[in-house]
C-alpha cells in the first residue's frame, strides 16, 4: 500500500512561505498557506495579500481560505485564479474554531451546515481552475457527528479531496483525535481523505495511517520540529530507527536566511504595501517562532528570555552566537 503523503497543516501565524520551506526541506511532500481571508480580499484590505505571497524557489503549496459568503469566496476564488501557477489547490477552511473566525459564520460554525459547505465549494469551483478541496472536522460535539453529510457536500459539488481534522469543534485543538469515526469516514469517501489531528510523531502518524487515509496532515509538531515529517516517513517505510538528527542552531540560521530573502520579496512584489523593516520583520519571527527551535535543550529558558528581547538582526546573530557557543552543534534526534 502506497504511504499516506505528508502535508504541513496550515496555522495562523506561522505556515509563511519561508516556514513551509523548512517544512520540506525536514520533509514534508506539501505545505498549506496560511488562512486567508475572502472578506479581506473582497474589501482589498491589503496586508491579506502578502498571505498570498511566496519565495520563487517553493514549490506550489495549497492556498487556503476562508468565509461564509458565497459573493465573497466566489471574488476570492478569481483573484486566487489570476495567481493559480503559484498554487497547487484552493483549500476551503471549514474546521477553525477560533472565535475571531466562527462568529463570522465561517470556520468550524460550517460543519453545522454541509449545505453551505455545498454552496461555498460550488462558487470556488466555478470561479477558479485549481482543484478544490475541504478541510473540516468531525461535527460541532461527540453528541452531533456531522462529518459524513460533510464529505457528501464536498463530492456532490466537486471537491478532489477532504482534509479531516479528527476532533469535533468542541474540542478546540486538544485531546484524543476520534480515529474510529476518521476511519469509518474513509471508507464511504468516494474521494481521497487526509488525517487531521493529534499526529506528533511517528506513533500518532501509525495510528492515523491506520485509518486508510491518503495524506496525513502535521502542524503543531513541526514547529519546533520541522525535521519530524522525515522521522514519520521512517517509520511509515517500516524503518527501525524512527529519529532523525535535530540541530537547532542550524535549523534556525536557515530559516533566518529564507526570512531575510522572503522580506526582500515581499518588498519587491508589493511596493504598494507597507512592509516592516527587516529588524522588525525578523525579530518578530524569532519571538514568536525561531526560538522554538531549541525547546527541551539545556538552558532553553534563558535562550528564550534573550530571544524576547531581540530588537534587530544584528542583536539576533549575538544571542544565536552565544547559543552556538553554549550548546555546540550537537544534534538531537526528534
Amino acid at each position: 500500500m502506497t504511504p499516506p503523503r505528508l502535508i504541513l497543516a496550515p496555522l495562523a501565524g506561522f505556515t509563511d512561505s519561508p516556514f513551509r520551506m523548512m517544512a520540506l526541506a525536514g520533509g514534508a511532500d506539501a505545505a498549506v498557506t496560511e488562512m486567508v481571508s475572502a472578506a479581506a480580499l473582497a474589501h482589498s484590505h491589503n496586508p491579506t495579500r502578502t498571505l498570498l505571497e511566496k519565495l520563487p524557489s517553493e514549490p506550489p503549496p495549497a492556498c487556503q481560505i476562508f468565509g461564509a459568503k458565497e459573493d465573497e469566496i466566489a471574488f476570492a476564488a478569481r483573484e486566487i485564479d489570476r495567481l493559480s501557477p503559484r498554487f497547487s489547490e484552493l483549500n476551503l477552511n471549514a474546521g477553525c474554531p477560533m472565535s475571531k473566525v466562527t462568529r463570522s459564520g465561517a470556520g468550524a460554525q460550517l460543519v453545522k451546515s454541509p449545505e453551505k459547505v455545498f454552496r461555498l465549494l460550488k462558487a470556488m469551483r466555478e470561479n477558479t481552475s485549481l482543484p478544490v478541496t475541504l478541510k473540516t472536522r468531525l461535527g460541532p460535539d461527540p453528541s452531533s457527528v456531522s462529518i459524513f453529510e460533510l464529505v457528501d457536500a464536498a463530492v456532490a459539488a466537486g471537491a478532489a479531496v477532504v482534509t479531516i481534522h479528527a476532533r469535533f469543534t468542541s474540542q478546540m485543538h486538544g485531546g484524543l483525535a476520534c480515529l474510529d469515526v476518521l476511519a469509518d469516514a474513509v471508507r464511504r469517501s468516494p474521494i481521497p481523505v487526509v488525517g487531521n489531528g493529534g499526529v506528533v510523531d511517528a506513533k500518532s502518524a501509525l495510528e492515523m495511517a491506520a485509518t486508510g487515509v491518503a495524506g496525513l496532515m502535521v502542524g503543531r509538531a513541526a514547529l519546533a520540529r520541522p525535521g519530524v515529517f522525515a522521522a514519520i516517513r521512517a517509520s511509515l517505510s517500516g524503518g527501525r530507527d524512527y529519529g532523525v538528527a535535530h540541530d537547532p542552531v542550524s535549523l534556525f540560521r536557515r530559516h533566518l536566511d529564507f526570512l531575510v530573502r522572503y522580506h526582500a520579496h515581499l518588498r519587491k512584489a508589493l511596493p504598494d504595501v507597507r512592509i516592516p523593516s527587516l529588524d522588525s520583520f525578523v525579530a518578530l519571527k524569532v519571538r514568536t517562532h525561531l526560538f522554538r527551535y531549541f525547546s527541551g535543550m539545556p538552558g532553553a529558558a534563558a535562550l528564550r528570555a534573550s530571544f524576547n528581547s531581540v530588537r534587530s538582526v544584528a542583536e539576533v546573530l549575538a544571542v544565536l552566537e552565544r547559543a552556538e557557543a553554549t550548546l555546540g552543534r550537537c544534534a538531537h534526534l526528534v
